[in-house]
């Protein structure tokens, strides 16, 4: 495995992109990226991670928000529970300090946790993504001593080289004696639009209540379901036939 870190860690050293992420071993601004980066490109991460810590610099300030402030600052990048989540993790941090067990803060999952012990406090744990689990499975690695440059290669190298449908095996450094990928992707069923979609109703709803703008055209039905989603996870509240986001003005 030297052999193969020294590889692995000269390509980051000369291939790695620059994240404004990694320039920083804040706790706070880390978990931000992190919880940005959950389904979402890192194109269009990176100018809202910089509003977003621009506005909110550390956790005291994203815990004195409101909700409807956050989820306003959050439309666009999906999955509005992941706003919620980081908003209370941050009241937690604010009021209480990093926890010993990063786990036991909201929203934040076994990966997730490792990523922050990792890149801001230095732990030697082992931060497996999908792209991390993708190469080490291709190249049957087992990582005994992991680190946080180690961990930032293996995610470079999973996210840009060695990637689910189109890997890229002439240049990655761990080539040699890798089997590849086993073949092509198989196919999957064919996905309905997005438009087409329940999540996109309900991001279109907090948008638009952001926004103080016009409830999405789409069938009643479609609407209604969305309106129960939403007020369920505690992300739009109802009263008397008038919405709006947590804490914000009735309309």
């Amino acid at each position: 495995m030297d052999d193969l870190r020294e590889a692995l860690l000269g390509w980051y050293a000369r291939e790695r992109r620059d994240l404004p992420w990694r320039g920083t071993t804040d706790p706070y601004a880390i978990l931000v990226s992190e919880v940005m980066l959950q389904q979402t490109q890192v194109a269009r991460v990176v100018p809202r991670y910089l509003d977003w810590i621009d506005r909110w610099p550390s956790a005291a300030a994203l815990a004195a928000a409101s909700r409807a402030e956050v989820l306003a600052a959050w439309v666009g990048l999906g999955y509005n529970r992941r706003a919620l989540a980081l908003h209370a993790a941050a009241q937690v941090v604010a009021a209480r300090g990093w926890p010993a067990d990063l786990r036991t803060l909201p929203g934040v999952g076994p990966y997730t946790a490792a990523a922050v012990a990792s890149f801001a406090f230095g732990a030697s744990v082992l931060a497996v993504d999908v792209n991390v689990r993708r190469v080490l499975s291709r190249r049957g690695l087992e990582v005994a001593e992991p680190s946080p440059q180690l961990n930032q290669a293996l995610m470079e190298l999973g996210a840009t080289v060695c990637t689910a449908r189109a890997p890229r095996c002439d240049v990655c450094p761990l080539a040699e004696g890798c089997e590849g990928p086993g073949g092509a992707a198989p196919r999957g069923r064919a996905r309905a639009r997005f438009e087409d979609t329940d999540r996109f109703v309900r991001g279109r709803v907090v948008a638009a209540l952001a926004e103080g703008s016009s409830l999405p055209d789409v069938a009643p039905e479609r609407l209604e379901r969305a309106l129960d989603g939403l007020e369920r996870d505690g992300l739009i509240e109802r009263s008397e036939g008038q919405l709006r986001l947590p804490g914000d003005a009735l309309r």
